[in-house]
């Protein structure tokens, strides 16, 4: 009989902006913190952990050589604890904890910290592609030649959606609003590690920007077409950040006096045309949902990567889903996208909401480079 898996913590850090307050923090030691938070807020004994599964999208420089494994070594933990460091790009954490806990509902782990970190200020977006070229002749030629640029997708996403440059910067005004009432009323204190640097303590994220409106947001320029819609204000923060989750079973929760706060429901992950790569939420929650046995209405609460802002429009329009449950604690227009943190992120951030509401089910997606998308269902407990 296949077991159970819960989540019994979710910790992160505050979300820092491109050389921010996060910038002088190595990524391993960033990753520490948060493992150090698990650890203090649940009282577990880190050498019973069996394993670190972490994510974490460019992968070189200071986020080289398995950061999942020398953040276990930086935290402190004992050394017989294994590390890894995964990547499906922009949904790399998710997938982590979709890693971690088919791990435990197979039987291999017992207890496992899935998470992921991001340090873009360290290791800036694209520095990977700097000098190759990832794809391959063969994969060109089938595409006709395009880079398969998000920026570029985002602008022909818009595009066949119909969103105008008005839609798309009324949505990335939301999210700013909504992030700060959601600040201001507590949201993220349960679950946000703070972070000391030089005898300052920060505990909020650094990209929220209060004032922003629509009317501000009209005088931006297009960032990757002259005449396009995309542009810096209705696209995702450059930031840092780190997140973990501790995944476990019910009965071994039980042994360690632990108290999980949700279950493991129901995963998928799929693939979509890779020119359109921010579409692939939308097949991804459609899969997920049928491996749920669930329809979009017994949702309370989703989470959709605002990467760029046709992402989420777009799967509004196509799941049909009630507006007021997506995103209602604002996204990464407003906070940031740490790239490897963010599936995580996303999902402290869901469980606060769902346990604030008390809302059975919530669903995250995310549309990830090269046209994949992850969407994990969790239940509350």
């Amino acid at each position: 009989m296949m077991r159970e898996a819960v989540i019994v913590d979710a910790v992160r850090t505050p979300i820092g902006k491109r050389n921010g307050f996060l910038s002088g923090v190595h990524p391993v030691d960033l990753s520490a913190q948060v493992l150090g938070a698990i650890v203090n807020r649940t009282g577990i004994d880190p050498a019973t952990v069996d394993d670190v599964v972490w994510g974490c999208v460019t992968q070189l420089g200071d986020q080289s050589s398995n950061v999942g494994r020398f953040a276990v070594l930086a935290a402190g933990w004992p050394e017989h604890v294994p590390g890894v460091t995964i990547t499906r790009a922009c949904g790399s954490s998710q997938q982590a904890v979709d890693f971690a806990a088919h791990a435990v509902m197979a039987g291999q782990y017992d207890l496992v910290v899935a998470g992921g970190v991001e340090s873009m200020s360290r290791v800036p977006i694209g520095s990977s592609r700097a000098t190759g070229q990832p794809y391959g002749p063969a994969v060109l030629q089938r595409y006709g030649g395009f880079g398969f640029h998000q920026g570029v997708s985002a602008e022909l996403v818009a595009e066949r959606w119909g969103f105008s440059r008005q839609q798309l910067d009324e949505f990335s005004a939301g999210s700013h609003a909504k992030a700060a009432a959601a600040i201001d009323e507590g949201m993220f204190t349960d679950h946000i590690v703070p972070v000391e640097i030089d005898g300052t303590k920060f505990t909020e994220d650094e990209g929220l920007r209060r004032a922003t409106s629509a009317e501000s947001l009209a005088g931006l320029k297009p960032s990757f077409k002259p005449d396009g819609v995309i542009h810096a204000g209705n696209a995702s923060q450059i930031s840092d950040a780190a997140a973990a989750l501790l995944i476990t079973t019910p009965e071994r929760a039980r042994e360690l006096g632990l108290t999980p706060v949700a279950r493991y429901h129901s995963g998928a992950v799929t693939g979509a045309d890779p020119v359109l790569m921010l579409t692939g939420p939308i097949p991804a929650t459609e899969k997920v949902l049928r491996r749920a046995g669930l329809r979009i209405d017994d949702i309370g609460v989703f989470e959709v990567n605002e990467a760029f802002a046709p992402v989420p429009m777009a799967w509004l329009v196509d799941t049909g889903a009630e507006p007021g449950r997506l995103n209602p604690l604002g996204g990464a227009i407003a906070v940031g996208h740490p790239l490897g943190a963010s599936g995580a992120i996303l999902m402290s951030r869901m469980l606060a909401r769902m346990r604030r509401e008390n809302l059975q089910y919530g669903l995250q997606t995310m549309c990830e480079g090269g046209g994949t998308a992850n969407a994990t269902v969790i239940e509350l407990i």
